[in-house]
């Protein structure tokens, strides 16, 4: 709200400062100053004393200062016409913030506090904790447990049958009197019905034992769903509050910065148009005889002027110059002067026929000849590399590592004078390694490619040609999935696998930074040379097979610009759709390339290759890290920044060719 304030309150300086000075023509100085004062102070707040408010345009804030300056100190006219540029700009923003920045979050209606969270999450746990209270095994008695036979109650085991008592402890429902009338058999009857009430009383307590078993396990289990749906219920609340903390700030942060930057707008149109209204300059005009001649170019008034033109016979010629504006002259030519046009003359007719006995044979002049440049053969070489050494007693810790890459790119193109025929033939090999620090460390490839292009073009109409072309691409040494054993299993190496598409299409080229290559027919093929090696099926080869083709729509676009001066931005991007599944499998392979020349032979280069392939299959994990035995398609990401060593090589191939 401190925010919306301040930017209400500016904007109503600003707006009336601007219906009320019209163009600070009509109001006194002093009145001026004030609204000066009052525009710098607001541009100077948000420009260099408020930190959390960044320059969306370095330049931006250069000219800001500049016309500061320009009030306070002198004329800067370069300044008025690059600002004008961002005034004459819809939408065009001046500053911006980050939606972190904002200071005053927990004044904003709908934030959601770190106390509230803090509350709710207690709120969750004494709700479950509530749920979950029958079911503690603390909290219960063990005779009140469902299924627990009390004391005294043994024998309804033996009754429901869960038990048999053994035959020495069977007593007989009826006992014979003989028993009771002989003593000893007597006593015996006794000692075994004793040891009988023992055996009750042991299998009861066995028996309640696996009760008490039973209960614990399923209360177990009930402690777990406590604390699985606990963890649950707290991250969909902690991550339904961060997303509406980010939309309320973020709303909340657009409003600020459409708000400041309307601010700045008016406070700089009031700048701007009293600088253009309060400045000057001076020019002078020079004839052809040394004469120099003064005018003042300004808003505020306007003068006549006369200069007197000369030619080299020291004729003269009044002109009265005046200025319009500060940018802006007239030019009139003095009362009294007369202009003589130029008339036609009149010619006598001539017979040429008269000079055909001395007319001269064209054809016997010799042919000319044209110098050609069919063929443009260019060749670049880069070579990165980067060193890291981290001694033991480094405090904040790391790693060494020591990494190589080379990369060759080579073109030999071929084009026709009329432009009728085009063929150009490309490679590019890549190679990399990198060798981290560490006592069991390995090296380790990190790039590695060959590939290999030819297209040819016949025109076909206006820039489209109609095109064939052979793209080949494979790799030179094996690949593993490090950090690897001893003797690892590679899942790749030299022609394994090797893809190769044969596409016929039309290719349109309307400049040399562009090309779409549209191919309806194209065959792509897969091939793996050893599969004794590399595991063929993470290419989508079926087994027992080291190929296999299938027939699809190709897509190529190549772009590559010269963004500013020495950095050139290169994309290219791959598309094929199998006629098969058309809706179902289709493969991308896109690369972007940014290259910063930083010298003649030191360049700095960023890449993002991003591959989508649906015969190449990965294996699927569980949230535990254990494979599942799935495998599918994933995106495959590589990105890579080096700085280093870069020699190009380029030169044409010229020729001669008679004309006519």
């Amino acid at each position: 709200m401190m925010i919306f304030k301040k930017v209400k309150y500016s904007a109503f300086i600003l707006l009336f400062t601007v219906l009320t000075t019209d163009l600070f023509a009509q109001n006194s100085e002093e009145d001026n100053i004030a609204v000066l004062n009052n525009v710098i102070e607001t541009l100077r707040r948000y420009f260099t004393e408020d930190a959390y408010w960044y320059v969306t345009d370095s330049l931006v804030a250069e000219n800001m200062n500049s016309l500061i300056n320009f009030i306070q100190n002198e004329p800067v006219d370069t300044v008025l016409s690059r600002l004008n540029k961002y005034l004459k700009e819809p939408g065009f923003l001046f500053l911006t913030r980050l939606p972190e920045n904002v200071a005053d979050s927990l004044s904003i209606p709908g934030y959601y506090s770190n106390d509230r969270l803090n509350t709710d999450i207690q709120r969750i746990n004494d709700e479950l904790t509530a749920k979950y209270k029958d079911t503690q095994a603390d909290s219960i008695n063990i005779d009140e447990i469902p299924g627990i036979i009390k004391f005294g109650d043994g024998m309804k085991l033996f009754i429901d049958s869960i038990y048999i008592f053994p035959d020495s402890l069977i007593i007989p429902e009826v006992i014979p009197d003989t028993l009771l009338e002989d003593a000893e058999s007597f006593t015996r009857l006794l000692n075994k019905d004793s040891l009988r009430a023992e055996y009750v009383e042991q299998k009861r307590l066995a028996y309640n034992d696996s009760i008490v078993k039973v209960f614990r396990e399923s209360n177990q289990n009930m402690q777990n769903s406590f604390e699985e749906e606990y963890r649950q219920q707290v991250k969909q609340l902690t991550d339904s509050v961060k997303l509406n903390n980010y939309s309320i700030l973020k709303l909340h942060n657009d409003a600020a910065i459409t708000a400041i930057n309307d601010t700045i707008y008016s406070a700089l149109t009031v700048l701007y148009d009293y600088a253009n209204y309060i400045d000057s300059t001076k020019i002078n005009i020079v004839n052809i005889a040394g004469d120099s001649y003064s005018l003042m170019l300004n808003t505020q008034d306007s003068n006549f002027n006369r200069v007197w033109l000369k030619n080299e016979q020291n004729d003269s010629l009044g002109v009265l110059v005046k200025n319009l504006d500060k940018r802006t002259i007239q030019m009139l030519i003095d009362d009294g002067v007369v202009i003589s046009r130029f008339r036609r003359r009149g010619t006598r007719q001539f017979d040429f026929s008269s000079l055909n006995n001395n007319t001269v044979n064209l054809f016997d002049v010799g042919k000319r000849y044209v110098v050609e440049t069919p063929w443009q053969l260019r060749l670049n070489t880069n070579v990165g590399f980067t060193q890291t050494h981290i001694s033991e007693n480094w405090q904040k810790g790391g790693q060494s590592a020591l990494s190589l890459l080379f990369i060759l790119k080579g073109t030999a193109n071929y084009s026709r004078a009329d432009g009728k025929i085009k063929w150009e033939n490309s490679s590019e090999i890549r190679n990399g390694y990198i060798q981290p620090g560490g006592e069991n460390s390995e090296l380790q490839k990190n790039d590695d490619k060959l590939e290999l292009t030819s297209r040819f073009g016949v025109n076909a109409f206006k820039k489209w040609y109609y095109s064939a072309e052979l793209n080949f691409e494979t790799q030179f040494f094996r690949g593993y999935k490090y950090p690897t054993s001893t003797y690892p299993d590679p899942i790749s190496s030299f022609m394994a696998p090797a893809k190769t598409f044969i596409k016929l299409g039309l290719d349109y080229k309307p400049n040399k930074d562009f090309s779409l290559l549209l191919s309806p027919v194209t065959v792509k093929n897969i091939f793996v040379k050893d599969t004794m090696l590399i595991d063929q099926t993470k290419f989508g080869i079926g087994e027992g097979e080291k190929s296999f083709w299938e027939p699809g729509l190709n897509a190529d676009v190549t772009f590559n610009k010269e963004i500013v001066k020495n950095i050139i931005y290169t994309t290219k991007y791959k598309m094929f759709i199998n006629y098969k599944d058309p809706l179902q499998k289709f493969d991308i392979n896109w690369e972007n390339q940014v290259n910063l020349k930083l010298t003649n032979y030191i360049n700095m280069q960023m890449m993002l290759h991003m591959i989508y392939d649906d015969d190449v299959l990965f294996p699927v994990y569980d949230k535990n890290g254990d494979p599942t035995g799935v495998e599918k398609p994933k995106l495959q990401l590589k990105q890579l920044v080096t700085v280093g060593f870069t020699y190009n090589i380029s030169r044409n191939i010229m020729r001669t060719r008679r004309i006519g």
